[in-house]
């Protein structure tokens, strides 16, 4: 695959349907010399490194992720989880990325505890394995709300792995419904199943 380059926009905002004259046509034309930005030769393009692609796409990751907590715990002062907000771009994609909210513990019905993180991404993938993460990324959706059972990595440089002996491959949900994914993060941290069944009614 082609190594991406990433340029600053922010000097292309000229709208593009209107295509200025040419300077010296305009002299010949008018007599008048413009001085009107728009008729200046195109500036150079600047081109961003990675490591500012990564800063840019994480400063967004982790404005999502505080809000998505706050969100989340403003709901009600029963269900509380703790703010762990950090996040990861990918490496050859360095404006994708993910964005780790909270991690929790929950008493499924037929399995013992089970602790699980939530996710945000700024793209939609299938969840793969601790290899390779992400498969059949699609960047046609701008989120991707995912919570996974997690487990201490035992031969991983990692110190969390996907707990895939829950529900056959680790994945408690996955939506681009940001509602959606509000409301099942809650059902997971609720307490009773009074709680739960107001939670879906939502």
């Amino acid at each position: 695959m082609a190594k991406l380059r990433y340029f600053d926009a922010k000097g292309d905002a000229r709208p593009q349907d209107k295509k200025p004259a040419a300077p010296h046509s305009e002299f010949l034309r008018t007599g008048k010399i413009t001085r009107d930005r728009a008729h200046w030769l195109a500036e150079e393009r600047r081109y961003l490194s990675y490591h500012e692609v990564s800063e840019k796409t994480g400063r967004k990751l982790q404005t999502a992720g505080i809000r998505a907590h706050q969100q989340i715990n403003g709901f009600h002062r029963t269900i509380q989880f703790p703010k762990m907000v950090f996040h990861r771009t990918l490496a050859d994609s360095p404006h994708l990325g993910y964005c780790h909210v909270t991690a929790a513990r929950t008493k499924f019905a037929r399995d013992e505890e089970v602790s699980w993180a939530f996710y945000i991404a700024n793209f939609y993938a299938d969840i793969g394995d601790n290899d390779n993460f992400f498969h059949h990324i699609d960047i046609k959706y701008s989120r991707m709300y995912f919570a996974v059972a997690i487990k201490p990595g035992e031969h991983t440089p990692e110190k969390m792995t996907i707990d895939r002996s829950v529900r056959g491959n680790g994945v408690l949900f996955r939506t681009d419904d940001p509602q959606v994914a509000i409301r099942n993060v809650l059902l997971l941290g609720a307490r009773n199943e009074q709680l739960r069944e107001i939670i879906r009614q939502l």
